[in-house]
């Protein structure tokens, strides 16, 4: 496993991240606690020491916090998410922060944190959307600065909305913030343009969610996939977005001459070819998909060769509208 700084924090974490969205037993269907548990120590076995969780994940805080806490002798990062008071996700123009953060809000969600989890601090502390007319406005910053005294938290940072990288560039730019948590992939690689420049300028970390686009970028998805009734990706890849799928798959894996098997080990070096990411967090439901994506880290960056390739395949579209 490789490591990399975390923006100006200090804090050196593993390239390859633990993303425990779907362990939590909520929006994910087939996860099993037993197989979340194992993955989840298989996964420090092999080196990583970044765990990103949240509020909103059903069981996943509880579960990162029990395996946490039984590996208290391994150097092991926590990460989790503050909802926003209002329920709306993504962080619509027009609101106010004090409808979104409030000061007690954020404080009254880290402490329910804590407790789900049995933790006595979160290394980061994110906000799960973000709007950059926030700045300057409500209490949020200066209970930050008071949870960080406190030493409940140790860095700040927010979690962008879905495919709206320039939503924090103000943030970002104005010393305030530690980490942006954003999707980055092959297909969405819109990150690359302003947000990453800007971080590597202000020394924020970045953390790269959805690498593998939900599946897309496995090859595992094809014209004829359905997902159980329940699971969010019976939304994302609605319609014959499948098929879509499949059609960009074939032709990307064809223009790198890989093959699928391939893909996704590809799709995780395409991330961690910018410096400017500190951490990808792909999601390790079972062992053998952690030990798959841990292995990613030693075969390093794409050519340049190769990320001209995927330039051509990048593709504007988001699945939620």
């Amino acid at each position: 496993m490789r490591y990399r700084e975390l923006g100006r924090s200090g804090l050196s974490v593993s390239e390859i991240g633990y993303g425990a969205w779907g362990i939590g037993e909520s929006s994910w269907v087939g996860a099993t606690e037993d197989e979340s548990l194992r993955a989840l120590h298989r996964a420090i076995d092999l080196g990583v020491t970044f765990i990103d969780t949240a509020r909103g994940y059903g069981e996943s805080e509880r579960i990162v916090g029990r395996v946490v806490r039984e590996r208290s002798a391994d150097q092991v990062y926590v990460a989790t998410k503050v909802p926003p008071k209002n329920g709306i996700w993504p962080a619509p123009a027009g609101v106010d922060p004090a409808e979104a953060f409030p000061g007690a809000h954020i404080r009254q969600s880290l402490e329910t944190s804590l407790r789900a989890s049995g933790l006595d601090h979160f290394d980061v502390l994110q906000f799960h959307v973000w709007s950059d007319e926030w700045m300057e406005r409500g209490d949020w910053l200066e209970t930050v600065a008071e949870l960080k005294q406190a030493g409940t938290i140790r860095l700040f940072g927010v979690s962008i909305n879905d495919h709206q990288p320039q939503s924090a560039l103000r943030l970002v730019r104005s010393g305030v913030v530690d980490t942006v948590q954003v999707i980055y992939n092959i297909f969405d690689q819109s990150p690359a343009a302003e947000l990453l420049p800007a971080c590597a300028e202000h020394g924020v970390g970045v953390i790269v969610r959805v690498p593998l686009d939900e599946g897309g970028l496995t090859g595992r998805i094809t014209a004829g996939t359905e997902f159980p009734e329940g699971d969010f990706r019976a939304r994302y890849f609605r319609g014959d977005r499948p098929a879509q799928i499949e059609r960009r798959v074939a032709a990307l894996t064809a223009d790198l001459g890989i093959s699928t098997d391939e893909l996704a080990a590809t799709a995780l070096r395409f991330t961690l070819s910018d410096p400017a990411v500190s951490t990808v967090i792909p999601g390790m439901r079972s062992v053998r998909n952690a030990e798959r994506n841990t292995e990613v880290s030693a075969a390093g960056p794409l050519t340049e060769e190769q990320l001209a390739v995927l330039a051509k395949h990048a593709w504007d579209r988001n699945f939620y509208s």
